[in-house]
C-alpha cells in the first residue's frame, strides 16, 4: 500500500496538539465548558477557566492541575464589558495572551410567552448573547492586534433553528449568535482568526435541567436520532477540531450540528 503525500508517523496526533496554544473558556466551569477544558488541556492547552462562579472555577483548576495542565481561574461577569477587559489582561499576565476563546456562557428559562416580562428577556439576552458579543470584542481586538490570528468557538443551540416550546428567549438569544458568528467570520478572517460555532443538540447542564422533566424528555427523544441525551465529553472532538489550526484552517463561519 502506498503512503498518503505528505503523511508521516504520528501526523494524525499532530493534527490535534494544542501545545503552546492558550484557551480561555468563558463559562468554563459549566457543566459543558469543564469538558471543554479537560480536552484542551488533554491535548497540550494551557487553560483559562473563567466564570461568575470562583469556587467552582478553582476546583476544575485544581482538577486540571492534578493532570499536569496549566491552568489558571479567573472570575469575570461575562456580560459587563470592564469585567472582561479586566479578565482579559489577567489571563494574558498568568498564562500569556489568547490563542482560542471559546464562549460557553448559558442560561434558559421555561416562562410561558405571556408571562414573560422585560426583566428576564434582559437577563437571559445579556447573559447568551450580550456576554458572547463581548467576548468576541475583547479577545479579538487583542487578537487583531497581535497579529497572529487566532480562533473563536461560540456555543449556540439547536433551539436557535427550530421553535421549541418555553424557550423563547434562549432561542432568540441562540439565533444571535449564529448571525454574529458568521457576520464575525467574514469580518475577521482578513486578521487570521476564525470564527465559527457549535449547535449542539440536547445535552443535561445546568441552564436546562429544569426544563427536562421526564415528559419533556421524551419528547425530545423522539426527534433525536441516536435516542437519548448527550454527553457533554461527545463535545470535545469537534471542539478540538475548531481549536486546531492544523485540523481546520480553512474553517470559518461554520454552524456545526
Amino acid at each position: 500500500m502506498s503512503a498518503i503525500p505528505g503523511a508521516s508517523a504520528g501526523a494524525g496526533t499532530a493534527l490535534f496538539d494544542l501545545t503552546g496554544r492558550v484557551a480561555a473558556i468563558i463559562g468554563g466551569a459549566g457543566v459543558l465548558g469543564s469538558a471543554v477544558c479537560h480536552g484542551f488541556g488533554g491535548v497540550g492547552a494551557a487553560i483559562a477557566v473563567m466564570d461568575r462562579s470562583r469556587e467552582r472555577a478553582d476546583e476544575l483548576v485544581a482538577a486540571l492541575e492534578a493532570k499536569g495542565i496549566r491552568a489558571a481561574a479567573v472570575t469575570l461577569d461575562a456580560s459587563d464589558r470592564a469585567s472582561v477587559e479586566q479578565a482579559r489582561i489577567e489571563v494574558a499576565e498568568r498564562l500569556g495572551p489568547v490563542d482560542i476563546l471559546v464562549n460557553a456562557v448559558g442560561i434558559n428559562s421555561s416562562t410561558p410567552f405571556f408571562e414573560l416580562d422585560l426583566e428576564e428577556w434582559h437577563r437571559i439576552i445579556d447573559t447568551n448573547l450580550t456576554s458572547c458579543l463581548l467576548g468576541c470584542q475583547v479577545f479579538g481586538r487583542a487578537m487583531v492586534d497581535r497579529g497572529q490570528g487566532g480562533t473563536i468557538i461560540n456555543f449556540s443551540s439547536t433551539s436557535s433553528e427550530i421553535p421549541l416550546s418555553r424557550v423563547l428567549t434562549y432561542s432568540v438569544s441562540k439565533a444571535g449568535v449564529n448571525i454574529l458568528t458568521r457576520y464575525l467570520a467574514r469580518e475577521l478572517a482578513p486578521h487570521r482568526i476564525r470564527v465559527n460555532a457549535i449547535v449542539p443538540g440536547f445535552f443535561p447542564a445546568e441552564q436546562n435541567r429544569k426544563l427536562l422533566d421526564e415528559s419533556r424528555v421524551e419528547a425530545i427523544l423522539r426527534h433525536t436520532p441516536a435516542g437519548r441525551l448527550g454527553e457533554a465529553d461527545e463535545l470535545v472532538g469537534t471542539m478540538i477540531w475548531l481549536a486546531s489550526e492544523r485540523a481546520s484552517g480553512f474553517v470559518t463561519g461554520a454552524l456545526i450540528r
